[in-house]
């Protein structure tokens, strides 16, 4: 990159703090008109969005793109604007009793932070840039965007898309590649929100780090799936393989492996051959079937398998139309199921991101969280069962950005509670109220009594009642005791 281009960064960059500074933060009448303007942006090039997702995978289908890319933004401005007028209102804290004179209350202001970095990446590209715009408007904010390289028509679109609909000192889309991306990190925004690996993850907040830039890392990790003692084999089955087969399991919470009761390990597998094959009959000429965003990737899979069959372990394909995929330019392949794997092996190392689906058996359910808590912490964990104790046993005891029980994904739909990781998986939430409060500056406003006479004992000279009031308070089980 140019310094040339680096500089044009830095340049909008502080015409949008420029324009906050000098304009003030938008009223929530101007926050409003940006969110129905990306919702028109949306809904207007949504068949454009459909060709360039189509051009940058090779194979995906129109209706998951315009579920994922189009109706999950609208969801998500739209959540906004239905709640924007309730998340703005001031928040009363309650003061604690015989701590504050008559009068004195406290309150919680969210402002807006100024302008707001985003870094999407190329898995959901249009879904991943927009949707945190919901809160970031909400909140007040101005953006830039940075969207991954790796989906250039998707990229280029984007930057068409938002120079249609915004004065850069709303919103501004930068194109290019790794050199962007690390300029792009560095710029000294108010906050910054990177979805995307651990490794980047970790260039990307030593960078902003630099100008103690906050940030909201979104970053994925080995997401496990546990099946009950009593859980619906066959339903399980169904559910797990449609969402580790959805975008052809390049998605950051897609179910990577699969703990399985011992005795149950062989009719699971028997149960996600059946599933593979009733939701695609056929794969490799399927065009709802997704391919792989890039040659580069294909390989990456191609590779976790080989070495995976290296080490010992078993691998089952669905693959019910007996279908040739050794052509590698369609960059497709079908769901792999693996048993007998070990830690030694890649594919229980590395996020998978792909139709590669590890089974490993336990054989009591605390083997099985055991495992789990000594992972590193994925942004999801998916639970399968009707046991209510058993339920409750793998919500409190395993720790990940967020769990779903009886199916994988759907908590990731869901606007109205917050999507984010822990630990390995990240840092920060967005989504709904707590998108715009992730946004936002949680201000306090402290107001004071006016009866002097309230204060007064706790100003010199000190006087025994004064004492006493304080070794009173102290001799209780705390001020609000």
């Amino acid at each position: 990159m140019t310094l040339l281009g680096s500089g044009r960064m830095l340049e909008i960059l502080e015409k949008q703090k420029r324009a906050f500074r000098e304009g003030g933060a938008p009223d929530i009448s101007a926050r409003k008109d940006r969110l129905r303007r990306a919702i028109g942006m949306l809904t207007s090039f949504q068949d454009r969005i459909v060709e360039a997702a189509q051009s940058d995978f090779g194979t995906r289908p129109v209706f998951l793109s315009k579920a994922a890319e189009v109706l999950s933004g609208v969801g998500a401005l739209g959540g906004a604007l239905a709640g924007i007028d309730e998340w703005v209102k001031p928040e009363e804290r309650p003061l604690v009793p015989g701590t504050a004179g008559p009068g004195a209350r406290a309150e919680i202001h969210y402002q807006p932070l100024g302008t707001v970095g985003v870094i999407a990446p190329w898995n959901a590209p249009f879904m991943l840039s927009v949707s945190p715009l919901a809160g970031i408007f909400a909140a007040g904010n101005s953006a830039m965007i940075k969207p991954s390289e790796f989906a250039p028509a998707s990229a280029e679109l984007l930057a068409e898309m938002v120079a249609q609909f915004f004065d850069e000192t709303e919103v501004a889309v930068f194109t290019g590649g790794a050199d962007v991306s690390a300029a792009f990190s560095g710029l000294p925004f108010d906050h910054l929100m990177f979805t995307g690996s651990i490794r980047t993850a970790k260039l990307v907040m030593k960078a902003a780090a630099e100008n103690l830039v906050p940030v909201t890392l979104e970053l994925g990790g080995k997401s496990p799936v546990i099946i009950g003692e009593g859980a619906d084999i066959e339903l399980a089955a169904l559910r797990i393989v449609h969402g580790k087969l959805l975008n052809s399991g390049q998605i950051c919470i897609s179910p990577d492996y699969v703990y399985v009761p011992e005795a149950k390990v062989k009719p699971f597998v028997e149960a996600c051959l059946k599933a593979a094959a009733q939701l695609y009959p056929s794969m490799a000429g399927n065009g709802d079937y997704t391919s792989m965003i890039n040659e580069q990737h294909y390989l990456r899979i191609l590779e976790l398998l080989k070495d995976a069959k290296a080490r010992g372990a078993q691998l089952v394909e669905a693959n019910p139309a007996r279908e040739d995929f050794g052509d590698a330019a369609l960059r497709k392949l079908p769901l792999s199921i693996v048993t007998n794997v070990n830690d030694d092996m890649k594919v229980m190392q590395e996020e998978i991101f792909g139709p590669v689906l590890p089974i490993k058996p336990y054989g009591e359910i605390g083997e099985a969280i055991r495992y789990v808590n000594d992972q590193p912490n994925p942004l999801a964990v998916y639970y399968f069962g009707n046991d209510e104790a058993e339920t409750s046993l793998v919500i409190e005891r395993t720790r990940s950005g967020n769990i779903a029980i009886n199916d994988v994904l759907a908590q990731g739909m869901r606007d109205e509670i917050p999507y984010g990781g822990v630990g390995a998986s990240g840092m920060g939430a967005y989504k709904g109220i707590d998108g715009f409060r992730n946004f936002s500056h949680a201000k306090p406003v402290f107001y004071q009594t006016d009866l002097e006479a309230a204060l007064q004992p706790m100003r010199p000279p000190y006087t025994p009642e004064a004492l006493g009031f304080i070794e009173g308070l102290l001799s209780q089980d705390g001020p609000a005791a």
